[in-house]
């Protein structure tokens, strides 16, 4: 049975529970458990804080798990990134007071600085004599409690740096987003090739839809121009003499495009349906 790391709460919490459950896995937490156990797939889940997974991952201690990456770089450790993820996008900015003459980050790093990434901070002002304030949470508030001058903190929206009254500096530190990962050695594992490989089947089902329409053979070639799929379409011949059955995999992001041609060019009864999964 393999041990795999999930975030106990936050942004990640939700989205990473909806993955894998769309991925067949039966997962859940309550309040009176830290683990959840899945006897059909032979997982055994930990809800542990997501700062905390890089470490029981590199340590061997559990096989895998879904963190943040930017995470992962603030432990300034090297488990196996097995599969980069869709969601949990957010970005390690500097901010200052709104009213403040700092323009640059080089100016920030001039300041007393309040941060959860110390390692990352250190990392991007390498050389410099940094004044860190190291905090666990609520970074935004430290500038108006007076410990801190400035902050390096995740943005997602910015409103709640806005909120604060501060303002964003530069670009950003580090880009973040959630990612699968492994210990390392242990990528080839059965139940760990399995698990990645439906996440990343899931994957490929937010990029991809089905189109399927009805095509004149004069037109089948330039038709499957428009629909060429992964390998090539399926097509098969129609009750009705010089008519065929095309299907296809297409791109989701040009799906409505890809309709517009094959109608134009005279193809009848397109359809568009969604993936649950997929391995190609």
């Amino acid at each position: 049975m393999i041990k795999v790391a999930l975030p106990n709460k936050g942004a990640l919490f939700e989205p990473t529970l909806d993955l894998l459950s769309s991925c067949g896995y039966r997962v859940s937490k309550n309040a009176s458990s830290l683990s959840s156990i899945d006897r059909e797939n032979n997982v055994e889940f930990y809800f542990l804080r997501p700062g905390d997974i890089p470490v029981y991952i590199s340590n061997g201690i559990l096989d895998l798990g879904i963190t943040g990456k930017d995470f992962v770089a603030e432990k300034a450790l090297s488990p196996a990134l097995l599969v980069d993820l869709t969601y949990g996008s957010s970005r390690l900015c500097a901010a200052v007071p709104g009213d403040s003459p700092v323009r640059t980050l080089d100016e920030v790093s001039r300041l007393r600085i309040a941060t959860s990434f110390p390692s990352i901070v250190s990392q991007f002002f390498a050389g410099r004599a940094l004044d860190l304030v190291i905090l666990e949470g609520a970074v935004e508030i430290s500038v108006q409690l007076g410990i801190a001058e400035a902050v390096v903190d995740v943005v997602d929206t910015g409103s709640t740096l806005t909120q604060a009254g501060l303002r964003v500096v530069g670009e950003p530190l580090y880009q973040s987003n959630a990612a699968l990962y492994a210990h390392a050695g242990r990528e080839q594992a059965e139940e760990v090739r399995i698990l990645r490989s439906r996440v990343e089947g899931k994957l490929v089902a937010y990029q991809y839809m089905m189109v399927e329409y009805d095509c004149p053979a004069a037109i089948l070639a330039a038709a499957s121009q428009i629909t060429p799929g992964i390998e090539s379409p399926t097509v098969a011949p129609l009750q009705a003499e010089g008519w065929y059955s095309v299907k296809a995999m297409i791109r989701k992001r040009e799906a409505n495009r890809i309709m517009d041609d094959l109608s134009r060019i005279g193809c009848k009864g397109i359809l568009l349906t969604s993936i649950e999964s997929a391995r190609i």
